[in-house]
């Protein structure tokens, strides 16, 4: 029974008989050879093992990025047009060819020079080669690659080594040939004689190459010998100084070459050549000559003042040729200059316009202001205060944030003025804090520069870009969604402030953007306003999954791993200085609670969810339930209740499902009246956060472990109304800023701001704005958002606040991680911020950490 060996040996047998049987039609009665071709050799190396190949790949790839030293100049000048793929051969420059390409060239013109000049260089490569005792081996046409000036150069190629099927042989272009103008090898001749005079068939003649350049002693089994290279420098003479009509003359010719029989136009036309050829081609290695007397022969001697002559112009050229390259570097150098002037040019231009803008408001307001002023029949003195006590009133209003910055010398020179020096400043110490506050806030400006430019630029072009399409108006890109992007100051009313922002500005951006750099402005740090402490503070599992206020932002719940639902008083926790706080409420849950969500129109409803996949709802007040909902197969992440319905709850799951439940229906299912969810919808990921819309019970946000966010309107659940597709991780948390704009959270250490369509759409792929700085890879850290600003944790224990114009934090503050023993200071890395909510529209924040440690902090 046969093998597998056995039919791979009967294989490489039919192989070689076939090769044998390909080789004598081709060479006809020159196979009767005295020195066999080793053909049979050839094909018996052929099938080497994966191993072998592995090699041959290695050692590939390391020739590319030998080559690639030789690009690196003309990379610099400019990307190359040609792409390498890895499993071609690497290209050299893009003046540059193989030499096997070169000498193939059917019917080429042979320049003794040239070919002398080459060659030349060959010979003394080989020389210095034998000098330190190596023998070459590699003296081949296709070990050489030859430059647009006949600059020869070794590389060793493809036919240098053993041969594979699945080797470079196989490719329709030389190792060293990609990329030259002057020479196109094409595997196979497409058709008819055209074709094949355009250039020979590469992989044929690689594969007989082997075989021309083998010395007779290394056909008879004998090691290469420096007089092999001699041998072999003979048939590369003959190529030289022998051009070829066709494929079958060249192979015909060079069977013949080995038994020293030359062609009778060569004899005729180069005849110190052809003697020259057959002394380095002698059967006899003894009789061959030495490098030493191939140096010194007539034959290379007798030219070399011409020779000499023509390196030195062949070195002009490539002096001029380099300053060319450099003429082309510098000029795409300073096509790029330009184009950045072009830009900065634009960028002045728009800074020209809107400070001619903003100074044109500035002195609308300040004649209103005037106005106003002459009035009233005041002292001088007070209507020097008013400017101070205008900002005391407008603190956070749009126009106090645009009030006009003192410097710090302008400040003293009227401190000093109304003021003795040395004295009690009798100036309140509100009207103090408030004159102070422009100063903290330029500086604020000034360290934050950079970033506000960044933002300015990109968002002023994207103004320029929607101002530039006919008929559409420019839609504010920084927006509140909650009306007019313009407000009166404060203690203003409607008729009393006759401003016209089209009378003032012609670019409607600058407000929506000075707001959004005002608020970006407006405080400075975070200020711990109370820290909660608990009696269970030592407990390891004590993480805060979940924290919500209620209805009325009277009460904040807390609720975690410890299967409880604190609620405390906020008025208790601020006012009161205590050891120890206690919750005015406990619920106590059988599993651990992920999520918690308080009624928007019933105070004491709370909905919670758990780990086992049950959805509750509970009254607070009488600390009972009357709602479980337990058709969930899996954990339960999310559950939200509608502002517009609080009859309706959402719930997603790691099942993969997403649940509206009806509460009154719910409360008939303890009454043994089984009613079950009201919808279902299926996705194909676990889903991690549900959000109804603000202003409509029929719109939820899904955001879902496959790194999407789904917008349903649940009257239509068959699709999604849009798919929101940019984050790179699980998206853990969706929260809308407003009716049309939506803030997802994601483990890819980002938070994206996403303005939905109005009307159906299909995907989104491109976020309104992107926040970076927070660190988010693995945990849920909490998302809130307050008008305008997004409150998020951090992987590194602290709390990030972003508002929504500006990709960069606005604050940020760290939770110290205390040693319970000693009391001290210490650094924990695997802690984090589990939790954040927002109290209402206010600018007081809920924090809890991993531990258990919650914080209630405030923007000042």
């Amino acid at each position: 029974m046969d093998g597998p060996w056995r039919r791979r040996r009967r294989r490489k047998e039919s192989a070689i008989k076939a090769g044998n049987m390909w080789f004598s039609s081709q060479v006809g009665a020159a196979a009767a050879d005295p020195y066999p071709p080793p053909f049979a050799s050839f094909l018996e190396r052929q099938g080497p093992s994966k191993k072998r190949r592995r090699r041959r790949r290695r050692r590939r790839r390391r020739r590319r990025e030998r080559s690639k030293v030789m690009r690196g100049l003309e990379d610099a000048a400019g990307p190359r047009g040609e792409v390498e793929d890895e499993d071609e051969p690497a290209a050299t420059a893009e003046d540059e060819v193989s030499l096997r390409q070169w000498v193939d060239q059917p019917s080429r013109p042979v320049d003794l020079l040239q070919c002398l000049h080459i060659f030349r260089q060959i010979v003394d490569a080989v020389n210095s080669a034998h000098a330190q005792g190596v023998v070459v081996g590699g003296v081949r046409p296709s070990c050489f690659v030859m430059s647009s000036l006949d600059r020869v150069s070794f590389i060793e190629s493809a036919s240098c080594s053993e041969s594979s099927e699945d080797d470079d042989l196989t490719s329709g272009r030389s190792r060293l040939g990609g990329g030259s103008s002057r020479m196109v090898a094409s595997e196979e001749p497409s058709g008819g004689v055209e074709d094949e005079k355009a250039a020979f068939p590469m992989k044929k003649v690689l594969q007989m190459e082997a075989a021309w350049y083998t010395s007779p002693e290394e056909d008879a089994g004998k090691p290469a010998t420096f007089a092999s290279d001699v041998y072999r420098l003979g048939v590369l003479l003959f190529e030289l100084f022998y051009s070829f009509e066709s494929l079958e003359e060249k192979f015909i010719s060079m069977a013949n070459l080995r038994h020293r029989v030359l062609p009778p136009q060569l004899l005729l036309k180069w005849p110190k050549e052809a003697s020259c050829c057959l002394w380095l081609l002698h059967p006899h290695q003894d009789t061959r000559p030495k490098m030493s007397g191939v140096l010194e022969s007539e034959f290379l001697n007798q030219p070399k003042d011409s020779l000499e002559e023509r390196d030195a112009a062949i070195k002009l050229k490539e002096e001029t040729e380099d300053q060319e390259l450099l003429l082309e570097f510098l000029l795409h150098l300073q096509l790029k200059k330009k184009e950045i002037v072009d830009q900065l040019h634009n960028t002045i231009r728009f800074l020209t316009a809107d400070i001619e803008e903003v100074t044109h408001q500035k002195s609308i307001l300040s004649k209103k202001s005037c106005s106003k002023l002459d009035k009233g029949d005041r002292s001088s003195k007070e209507k020097l205060d008013e400017p101070l006590l205008d900002s005391v009133k407008d603190e956070y209003s749009f126009n106090s944030d645009a009030r006009k910055r003192l410097r710090p010398d302008l400040q003293n020179s009227i401190q000093e003025k109304h003021y003795n020096v040395g004295a009690k400043d009798p100036r309140p110490k509100k009207v103090q804090q408030i004159q102070e506050n422009p100063l903290s806030k330029s500086s604020r400006l000034m360290k934050n520069c950079e970033k506000l430019e960044a933002v300015y630029v990109s968002t002023r072009c994207r103004t320029v870009k929607q101002e530039s399409q006919p008929g559409n108006k420019f839609i504010h890109i920084i927006s509140s969604g909650k009306g007019s992007s313009f407000r009166p100051p404060h203690g203003s009313s409607v008729d009393d402030w006759d401003y016209d922002v089209e009378n003032v500005g012609r670019n409607e951006w600058i407000n929506p953007f000075l707001k959004g750099m005002c608020k970006y402005l407006a405080f400075s740090r975070l200020k711990v306003r109370a820290d909660l402490k608990q009696g269970d503070l030592l407990n390891p599992r004590n993480l805060v999954c979940s924290m919500g206020f209620d209805r009325d932002k009277e009460f904040f719940a807390t609720a975690g791993v410890n299967k409880k639902i604190k609620i405390f008083e906020c008025n208790t926790i601020l006012n009161g200085d205590r050891d120890i706080h206690y919750p005015v409420a406990e619920i106590i849950n059988a599993s651990k609670i992920s999520c918690i969500c308080w009624n928007s129109y019933i105070k004491s409803h709370i909905a919670l969810s758990d780990f086992e996949g049950v959805v509750q709802a509970w009254d607070a007040t009488r600390n009972q339930v009357f709602a479980v909902m337990r058709e969930h197969e899996k954990r339960v992440w999310s559950v939200d209740f509608s502002l517009t319905d609080p009859t309706k709850l959402a719930s997603g799951s790691d099942d993969g499902a997403v649940k509206i439940w009806n509460i009154n229906q719910a409360i008939l299912f303890l009454h043994l009246v089984y009613a079950g969810s009201v919808c279902t919808i299926r996705t194909k990921a676990n889903v991690c956060s549900v959000q109804f819309q603000p202003d409509s019970a029929y719109s939820l946000a899904i955001g879902s472990a496959d790194h999407k966010i789904y917008c349903y309107d649940l009257r239509n659940l068959r699709i999604p109304r849009c798919t929101l597709v940019n984050h790179m991780k699980t998206v853990s948390y969706v929260k809308y800023l407003d009716s049309l704009s939506l803030v997802s959270a994601s483990t890819d250490n980002s938070i994206k701001l996403w303005n939905l369509p109005a009307s159906a759409s299909g995907i989104i792929e491109s976020p309104l704005q992107t926040f970076t700085g927070h660190a988010n890879i693995k945990n849920f850290v909490g998302l809130s958002t307050s008008d305008g600003y997004i409150a998020t944790g951090s992987e590194t224990n602290e709390v990030f606040i972003y508002y929504k114009s500006f990709p960069m934090p606005v604050l940020s503050y760290k939770f110290g991680v205390t040693d319970p023993i000693s009391g001290k200071e210490m650094d924990d890395t695997s802690q984090f911020i589990s939790s954040v909510c927002w109290q209402g529209e206010t600018s007081t924040l809920l924090a809890a950490s991993s531990t258990g440690n919650i914080k209630l902090l405030e923007m000042v």
